[in-house]
């Protein structure tokens, strides 16, 4: 362990320059995985209207099913890659590498089968109207068909970050970015495909960013996808990552049965108050696509976090691992109390960006989904990056019950039995409540992990 320490500049370069590194590019690719929704967002608010929206909205549980898949194999293989990077065991972390994309392949094309018979009767589950149909299944159509891109990415992105190349799983989803922002309008308003246009935007996308990883990892990186490995996949050391991985996965499945459970509330509650029930899906799928924003800089910090406390787990260095959880979870409280203050203060200028909607009251609603769902957002960066160390450190037990706290123990049954006495506005005002609740609890779990790692240090 300590030659590993030696040799590893994860095992003795400065914290605040290792998070910086490992964090920078982490942050950016994830806020360029949100900022494929947001800007196809936008641009359909523009140009279809609070129906699109709401479209996208409905066929948004298809994407998180993906980043589901992607997580529980990609951020549970890359956590336990790097432990055994660590551990200088380091063909048993080009196993994992490649047994990773052995199985988030055979796993995404199952779905894409299993989507593309039932997309009509998945669609109307997740609250698909009348109205809203058409639209959702032109943009859910697409995102069934691309899910093995999608699950690729988001496994190789992390898988990258260990291999000590964070910058190239930056350079390669930010190029995604860039082509999607330039096709999107072009596909969009010129070619007049619409809601269509915004989904096959983010196609070619993410078929340049796959292009990418696949060229890295079999020509550049340090762990390598060969032959040999693919063909025989090590599925002892992929139990094990499924496990560390399994709170990533339970997070993006309560996130789907959430906005199941969300949609078809506010299509419920909406269509009994005079916003109607389209416009207050439309609503609620801006706001969410707004806090995407501050959520996902705080992931990229637990996720530049992650490396380096595996590490140094591994090579038993507390005093790294707990400076480099302080650390983190610093930047990410800093975070999500600017993104609560610009909410607070701004939204409707934040709203506007999305076009100001046609039906009535649409833009007040929106508003106070802002102001009253996104109330505890301040809470979420300490909430995420406690659930991180735990994933980073071995301990998938308490990383998935910390992970399953707020959206499915405390939102969703907050937004079934709030809206019992307040109506539509109990769905928002869940919000709230949820997340200074689930923060409660996570102090608890991490200040008895805090007094440990303490003890371990004496």
């Amino acid at each position: 362990m300590e030659r590993a320490a030696a040799k590893n500049i994860l095992g003795f370069w400065p914290i605040p320059e290792l998070l910086k590194m490992f964090a920078w590019p982490a942050i950016v690719s994830m806020l360029a995985s949100s900022l494929y929704n947001i800007i196809d967002q936008i641009f359909i608010g523009h140009a279809v209207g609070y129906l699109g929206i709401a479209a996208t909205t409905i066929a948004f549980p298809l994407v998180t099913i993906v980043m589901a898949m992607g997580s529980l194999v990609g951020v549970g293989g890359s956590a336990f890659a790097a432990i055994k990077l660590g551990e200088d065991r380091f063909e048993e972390a080009q196993q994992i590498l490649n047994t990773v994309a052995v199985v988030a392949f055979v796993i995404s094309m199952v779905f894409v089968v299993l989507g593309n018979i039932f997309l009509e009767p998945i669609l109307t589950v997740f609250g698909a109207t009348e109205a809203t149909m058409p639209y959702s299944k032109q943009f859910g159509g697409v995102m069934v068909c691309i899910i093995p891109l999608t699950t690729h990415l988001i496994a190789m992105s992390n898988m990258a970050r260990t291999d000590g190349n964070p910058r190239l799983a930056m350079r390669a989803l930010v190029g995604g970015v860039l082509i999607n922002a330039v096709l999107a309008p072009i596909f969009i308003f010129l070619f007049h495909w619409q809601v269509l246009g915004a989904a096959l935007a983010t196609a070619c996308a993410q078929i340049f960013s796959c292009a990418v990883f696949i060229w890295y990892f079999t020509t550049r990186s340090k762990m390598r996808l060969n032959k040999e490995d693919l063909m025989h996949p090590n599925f002892m050391l992929l139990k094990r990552a499924i496990a560390i991985g399994f709170s990533s996965f339970l997070i993006q499945i309560s996130a789907t049965v959430l906005q199941i459970v969300m949609n078809n509330s506010l299509l419920y509650y909406g269509n009994m108050a005079s916003i109607g029930g389209d416009a207050a899906i439309g609503a609620m799928g801006i706001v969410m696509k707004v806090n995407m924003v501050f959520i996902s800089i705080c992931i990229g910090i637990g996720i530049g976090a992650q490396p380096i406390i595996g590490f140094n787990r591994g090579a038993q260095q507390y005093d790294r691992v707990l400076a480099t959880y302080k650390l983190a979870v610093k930047c990410a409280i800093a975070i999500t109390c600017m993104g609560w203050f610009c909410c607070m203060v701004f939204p409707h200028a934040i709203l506007q960006l999305f076009g100001s909607g046609s039906a009535p009251g649409f833009l007040d609603f929106a508003t106070d989904c802002m102001r009253w769902f996104l109330g505890g957002v301040f809470t979420a960066g300490f909430q995420i990056i406690s659930t991180s160390y735990f994933q980073a450190t071995g301990q998938p037990l308490k990383a998935s019950i910390l992970s399953l706290m707020r959206q499915f123990v405390l939102l969703i049954p907050l937004m079934l039995l709030l809206p019992l006495f307040f109506g539509l506005y109990g769905i928002i005002y869940a919000g709230l409540v949820a997340d200074l609740l689930a923060a409660t609890v996570v102090f608890f779990f991490i200040r008895k992990e805090l007094a440990r790692l303490k003890v371990l240090l004496a």
